[in-house]
């Protein structure tokens, strides 16, 4: 079911139910937003996310839900919560990267897992594209627990190569196929000063910046590395965003759209709100002449309607 939801222009932007881990990109003159879900109760000490719901937008202001278009219980290996996930379009179809937990089957003994879900359209409906994880716990050993495999970010680059980044604890990387379902090279670790998790990457004006959940102990803040290579080396730039309100995590999107650089994040600000009751904001992001980023102000005003 379609819900067209008028919201005013301040944040949180989303008021009618909890969201985590924005992801935007752009398609088509529209920003569609993919996001996670919270509903655990006030007095959790955990996580609880049954879904990943989509958005969309053509003013940054006024957002349409699609619904929960998509759970773990999409893959028939997944289990447990919807953590961060990213999407991209490639050739007419939405790859959307996602991390869940993996049951214990003869692929996998459990753990933090990577799939692929695909669709025809931005909005859904989406299915696995694989059939099984591409990236499972077993497949990276640098941190020893089962946990270090989540929150995937996407890149193609201008050459059409993509990459999928990922990793709690440290950051990971691989090369993927054309067909976006496939490694097409070995697994990269790395870690940049501070990293926790959460990565996100792009390329703006030949620089690739790599943005991430980091200062070295919660609550997170984002900071960033820029690179003239998506391989690297990545030189740390510094701190983009400080603690968010009410949350001891926060999470990185980054789009350009209209002629302005919006940065998207999630805290807890909403009434009710909290580390495990997230809500999701937007605030203008501000480069300097030699591609560094300014400090992201957070604002309750949000960013201003989009003409």
């Amino acid at each position: 079911m379609i819900m067209a939801v008028n919201l005013e222009a301040q944040n949180p932007i989303i008021r009618n139910l909890f969201t985590a881990d924005p992801a935007p990109i752009v398609y088509h003159d529209t920003v569609f937003l993919y996001t996670g879900h919270d509903t655990a109760s006030l007095t959790a000490t955990n996580y609880k996310m049954p879904d990943w719901h989509v958005f969309s937008s053509t003013n940054m202001v006024d957002w349409k839900d699609y619904g929960p278009v998509l759970s773990p219980h999409t893959f028939s290996w997944g289990t447990g919560d919807a953590y961060a996930a990213q999407c991209i379009e490639r050739n007419g179809k939405f790859f959307w990267y996602v991390a869940t937990f993996h049951k214990k089957d003869s692929n996998s003994n459990g753990g933090a897992a990577i799939g692929v879900a695909v669709s025809d359209r931005p909005s859904g409906p989406f299915k696995d594209a694989i059939g099984k994880a591409l990236i499972v716990n077993e497949m990276t050993t640098d941190m020893k627990y089962g946990w270090d495999d989540i929150d995937p970010t996407v890149f193609i680059d201008d050459d059409g190569q993509a990459y999928l980044f990922w990793g709690n604890g440290s950051c990971k990387w691989i090369k993927l196929k054309d067909n976006m379902i496939q490694a097409d090279s070995p697994i990269n670790t790395f870690k940049p000063k501070n990293y926790i998790e959460g990565p996100w990457v792009y390329k703006r004006n030949g620089l690739y910046y790599l943005l991430y959940a980091g200062a070295g102990t919660k609550p997170e803040m984002i900071e960033y590395c820029t690179a003239p290579t998506i391989k690297g080396p990545w030189t740390y730039r510094g701190i983009i965003e400080g603690n968010v309100t009410n949350s001891f995590t926060t999470h990185p999107g980054v789009i350009d759209y209209k002629g302005k650089s919006y940065f998207f994040y999630h805290n807890g600000s909403l009434p009710t709100g909290g580390s495990y009751r997230r809500s999701i904001c937007i605030d203008y992001m501000h480069y300097n002449p030699d591609g560094t980023i300014q400090k992201v102000i957070q604002t309750k005003e949000g960013v201003a309607p989009v003409k």
